[in-house]
C-alpha cells in the first residue's frame, strides 16, 4: 500500500478548558505574555471540550485527507480507552491506521488546553514510547514530520536512514520543541532531506541561533540547511517564503469573524500547502489555500474542526479579497 502523505509524529488527546477568570498580561511590545489565575484559589471555568486524535502531524494527516488526498499516521497511543478514540477518530477521518501502534502498558498523550479568549496556553505531557521505524514501511509520495517526545532521538535517525533510502519520497519538515532542540547538526540528513520546512519567525531564530531579524536573511538561512522551499509564518502578519529564485510574502486571509481558537492555525496552513504542492500547484498558490483552511480553522475549537475540503477551499479562494496577493520581499 502506497500513501499519498504518511505523517510522522505524536497525537494526543486535547482537553480544551475555557477560561474566563483569569488574565494576560504582555510587555509594552505585545510579547511575552503570562496568563495569570489566582493562586491557592477555585478558579472556575465556562466549559470543556474533549478532542481525541490531535497533534500537529495528526491534524496534517487529518487535513490531507479532507482535502482528498490518501494519507496515513504512524504515531504511538496507549492501550487505553483514549487510545482506542484516537484510532476509532482517524477512521472516521479516513485517515489509515495502520502504522498507528499500541504500546502495552503506557497512556496515550493527554494535554490541557486553558483556552483565554481567542488564544490558549497548552499543559503537555509526552508519554515515554519505544520509537522504533516499522519493519515494513511503504513508500508514499511525501512524509510529513512533525513534533516528538524528547526520547526519540533514535527514532529520527531511523527516519533519516528511510528517508536517504528512498530518495524519491518528498519531505515536509515542522519542526516541534524537542527537533529544535536537537539542533540542525544532528538532524542534518532532514533537514538536507526536506522539499519544504514550515516554523514560524521566532522558530527560524532559534534554529539558526541567531537575532536576525530580516526574515530575507532568515529564508536564506533556513533553505541553506537543505530545504529546496521555506516558510516562515509570523502570526497576523502573514508569512514569507522562498523557492530559490524568489522570496514574497503572503497576507493572512481575513478573518470572517473574530477567531474563536487559534490552536492549529499553523498546522492547517503547513499541510494544505504540501496537500496542494502534491496536487500541482506552485509554492505561491498552495499557500494561499493553505492560509485560507488556517482563517477558517481559527473559527471554531481545536485544531481539525474548521478543516476544509478541496471544494470549500475554492470557494474561499473565489471570493479573496483583492489584496491578498503574494509580493516580492523588498
Amino acid at each position: 500500500m502506497s500513501f499519498d502523505v504518511l505523517a510522522i509524529g505524536d497525537t494526543t488527546i486535547d482537553a480544551f478548558i475555557k477560561l474566563t477568570d483569569a488574565v494576560a498580561t504582555c510587555d509594552e511590545h505585545g510579547e511575552h505574555c503570562k496568563l495569570c489565575l489566582r493562586y491557592a484559589d477555585k478558579v472556575p471555568y465556562e466549559s470543556v471540550e474533549v478532542l481525541a486524535g490531535v497533534g500537529n502531524s495528526a491534524n496534517a494527516a487529518v487535513a490531507c485527507a479532507r482535502l482528498g488526498l490518501s494519507s496515513a499516521l504512524r504515531a504511538y497511543v496507549g492501550d487505553d480507552r483514549e487510545g482506542t478514540e484516537c484510532i476509532e477518530y482517524f477512521k472516521s477521518q479516513h485517515v489509515d491506521t495502520s502504522l498507528v501502534e499500541r504500546a502495552p502498558g503506557v497512556k496515550t498523550n493527554y494535554h490541557y488546553v486553558l483556552w483565554y479568549k481567542a488564544d490558549r496556553t497548552i499543559l503537555i505531557k509526552h508519554e515515554r514510547y519505544a520509537y522504533a521505524m516499522p519493519a515494513t514501511t511503504p513508500e508514499p509520495k511525501w512524509v510529513y514530520l512533525s513534533s516528538m517526545a524528547d526520547n526519540s532521538l533514535e527514532y529520527h535517525k531511523e527516519i533519516a536512514t528511510y528517508l536517504m533510502a528512498h530518495p524519491g519520497v518528498k519531505v515536509a519538515f515542522q519542526p516541534g520543541t524537542f527537533q529544535m532542540k536537537l539542533g540542525v547538526d544532528v538532524l542534518k540528513d532532514i533537514y538536507a532531506r526536506s522539499e519544504i520546512l514550515f516554523c514560524n519567525k521566532e522558530e527560524s531564530q532559534r534554529i539558526l541561533k541567531t537575532q536576525e531579524d530580516d526574515v530575507k536573511k532568515l529564508l536564506e538561512g533556513i533553505r541553506a540547511l537543505g530545504p529546496k522551499l521555506a516558510v516562515i509564518t509570523d502570526g497576523p502578519s502573514g508569512l514569507s517564503a522562498s523557492d530559490g529564485n524568489e522570496q514574497f510574502h503572503l497576507p493572512m486571509y481575513p478573518d470572517p469573524k473574530p477567531p474563536v481558537e487559534r490552536t492549529g492555525a499553523g498546522d492547517a496552513t503547513s499541510s494544505t500547502t504540501v496537500a496542494y504542492l502534491e496536487k500541482g500547484l506552485s509554492l505561491q498558490e498552495a499557500l494561499k489555500r493553505g492560509l485560507i483552511n488556517s482563517a477558517s480553522v481559527v473559527q471554531h475549537v481545536g485544531a481539525q474542526k474548521g478543516l476544509l475540503s478541496a471544494e470549500e477551499i475554492e470557494e474561499w479562494y473565489v471570493r479573496r479579497p483583492a489584496h491578498f496577493v503574494a509580493a516580492p520581499l523588498s
